[in-house]
């Protein structure tokens, strides 16, 4: 059937479907006064993602508790509603899906027996309820208005992307499709509404080569058969498995259904035996099978069928999937096509962890960066599955590399982390070479994430001047002995740490040290608490650091330079902006070398703050920095001295001579009791 010839009308049928909901439901939202048909280019510079939702697709309910209830979807809409996300959304008009559609996927007598379900009386809905129990659905006379809802939504929802009128778009809809067969409703779904969008994007625009990507914890059979033979579609399934034995059971979401005839290869499933998959399991399965193979196959569009039932406190589903996760796997996606992507809610039954998740998703889909993870280690079980897929896929794909997916041997308790080697070499080093000694930390939660990074001199309470020198790790210099396995050259290979040419001047002018590595350690009670960046944990760490070792009151009239150096300088922001007055009265000189990042600002907190910081800092940037090109500077970034380098490091190698330099002038001119600042 070709859509172009389709009769455009409304068949009779549905649009006796329409309902008043003025009294008898309340829960939804007005739509924008300002919306349009999708089919109407929008202005490129006023919207780029957008959402379809409708109230009336939570009239289709069951009158007992069921996992599949309506607030799935309104406590989705609450959740982007209330941070902010549909404010820069654009809303796209819902509408139902056309017989003439829906066909392109399910058989007519399939498309008749939905709608007959309006007619459906209260004595039917009992005396069917043991059949369709046994089809894991449940129906009331407003079924067919939602699943026709549901459906069409995600068709306008794929549309606005197809004709690049949106970039990326969100459908929040329900019931979910893909359960759905040609010929049988199953599994809470009605109409495959991905399936059915597809079909229609096809016919209607140029773009033919499609992913499909189903995250659901079920296996999407519906979807797949959809497309078994088809190779414009690929079909890529991570499900809970557990050999056929989990829904919607049976072999078709093997690791050895691929397809079949022209379409052989094209179909792509991760089956994980086991329930209780989390993030660091799908992460590897998305690099080392999605993402190759969808980079191989370059598609034109890429929809998620987003089911959120793998999320953590899901019922039917028991994975840990966490909303983090969620937003890491639509980002890397997001680099696809273009970017032009389509989320379409399948399942998921937990209504706070569906929220949350679709939260994180909506983040991404409006460009947001995804948080930042916890070291992430896949499962013995889950690095298994994805070694077998791996093999099973090489057979069609050349970007898969099975080698690379072979499981680890179990050598994990005997084995170290490089930042681990590396911070237990510098200490050790610093203390062999310098005295430097480990200053405590008696807060747990930090003493994990910064043991052993912080140290001192051993004269670090004397009347000394102090550097508190504020630093991420230094570069590490890697050869590679063979491209093909990776292999390091280790006798060519090397740490870059500028910290050591800091502590030697330190040694030989005579000054007391507190060296600060700002490079946190993930553990496991940081990745339980909402998400930090790594600016913040190195901001919480310097207040603790002042409040309980510099800013003593035995050390009131001790002198003190901070130096940050890359990362290490949004610390020393932090620090000011949280111990202002105490920093201005004890500080004679903040040094920052900042390299090609961002220029942290100080806090406004007065003239008084801005004009002490200008005669009390020190910025060193690259000749060409953003801000020096484009004559952004303002007083508030402090005193600017550009300098011929561009890597991190070497720009500290070639600052440090204007740092002894700057530094020996305001501490001889503090000594003979003289004001001396940058400006002079």
């Amino acid at each position: 059937m070709d859509l172009l010839n389709g009769d455009e009308e409304h068949l009779a049928a549905e649009s006796a479907m329409d309902v008043d909901l003025s009294q008898a439901f309340t829960v939804g939202r007005r739509l924008d006064s300002d919306s349009r048909a999708s089919s109407l280019p929008l202005h490129p510079d006023t919207f780029a993602t957008g959402y379809v939702y409708s109230a009336e697709m939570m009239l289709h309910s069951s009158e007992e508790e069921h996992p599949e209830k309506p607030e799935r979807i309104s406590k989705i809409y609450d959740i982007l509603f209330s941070n902010g996300c549909l404010s820069h959304m654009k809303r796209i008009p819902i509408r139902r899906a056309k017989r003439e559609e829906v066909l392109l996927v399910h058989s007519e007598a399939h498309w008749q027996s939905v709608l007959d379900l309006k007619t459906l009386t209260r004595e039917d809905i009992i005396n069917s309820e043991a059949y369709y129990d046994r089809l894991s659905l449940y129906v009331n006379p407003e079924t067919p208005n939602a699943s026709l809802l549901s459906c069409g939504g995600v068709v306008e929802a794929t549309l606005a992307v197809a004709r690049r009128e949106l970039k990326k778009t969100f459908a929040i809809v329900r019931p979910p499709g893909h359960h759905a067969e040609p010929t049988q409703a199953m599994g809470f779904c009605f109409f495959n509404n991905v399936a059915v969008a597809v079909k229609v994007v096809q016919q209607l625009t140029p773009i033919k080569r499609i992913l499909i990507l189903d995250w659901d914890v079920h296996h999407g059979n519906g979807t797949q058969r959809a497309f078994n033979d088809d190779p414009s579609v690929l079909y890529m399934s991570l499900h809970r498995y557990e050999q056929g034995r989990f829904y919607p059971c049976g072999p078709f979401g093997s690791m050895e259904s691929c397809g079949e005839g022209k379409g052989l290869g094209y179909s792509v499933n991760v089956p994980w035996p086991e329930k209780g998959t989390g993030d660091a399991d799908y992460i590897h399965a998305f690099q080392h099978i999605v993402m190759p193979i969808a980079t191989e196959f370059a598609p034109e569009l890429v929809i998620i069928s987003a089911g959120f039932d793998a999320a953590e406190g899901d019922p039917l589903g028991e994975g840990h999937v966490t909303p983090a996760g969620y937003a890491h796997m639509t980002h890397m996606l997001s680099g696809l096509a273009g970017g032009r992507l389509v989320v379409a809610l399948e399942g998921g039954y937990n209504v706070d962890a569906i929220a949350n998740s679709a939260l994180a998703v909506g983040r991404m889909l409006l460009g947001e960066a995804p948080p930042e993870m916890p070291r992430l280690v896949a499962s013995e079980t889950a690095t298994e599955t994805v070694y077998l897929v791996a093999k099973e896929q090489s057979r069609y794909w050349k970007n898969i590399n099975v080698r690379a997916c072979e499981p680890r041997e179990d050598i994990e308790e005997t084995t170290f982390t490089i930042p681990e080697l590396l911070k237990a070499h510098r200490q050790e080093y610093m203390y062999r070479e310098f005295g430097m000694l480990e200053i405590p930390i008696m807060y747990s939660d930090m003493e994990d994430m910064f043991s052993s990074q912080v140290m001192c001199s051993p004269d670090f309470y004397s009347e000394r001047p102090l550097i508190v020198f504020v630093h991420e790790f230094g570069n590490i210099r890697v050869e590679i002995a063979n491209t093909l396995t990776c292999d390091v050259q280790l006798e060519h290979s090397y740490l870059v740490d500028a910290s050591k040419m800091v502590m030697q001047w330190v040694k030989q002018e005579k000054y007391s040290l507190l060296d600060v590595n700002v490079f946190p350690k993930p553990t496991k009670e940081s990745a339980a608490q909402p998400a930090k960046t790594a600016e913040e944990y190195a901001g919480d760490l310097m207040v603790y650091l002042w409040d309980n070792y510099v800013s003593m009151p035995e050390f009131g009239s001790k002198q003190v330079i901070l130096v940050g150096h890359g990362p290490g300088v949004h610390g020393l922001t932090h620090l000011l902006q949280e111990r202002t007055v105490s920093v201005m009265h004890q500080v004679q000189l903040v040094v920052q070398v900042v390299g090609n990042a961002r220029i942290p600002l100080v806090p406004k907190k007065g003239p008084d703050v801005t004009v002490w910081y200008r005669e009390h800092s020190l910025v060193i940037v690259p000749e060409d920095h953003p801000i020096i090109r484009d004559k952004r500077v303002l007083k508030r970034h402090g005193k600017l001295m550009p300098i011929d380098e561009q890597k991190p490091v070497k720009m500290m190698i070639r600052a440090m001579s204007i740092i002894r330099s700057h530094v020996k002038m305001i501490l001889v001119g503090a000594v003979n009791g003289q004001t001396t600042s940058i400006q002079q």
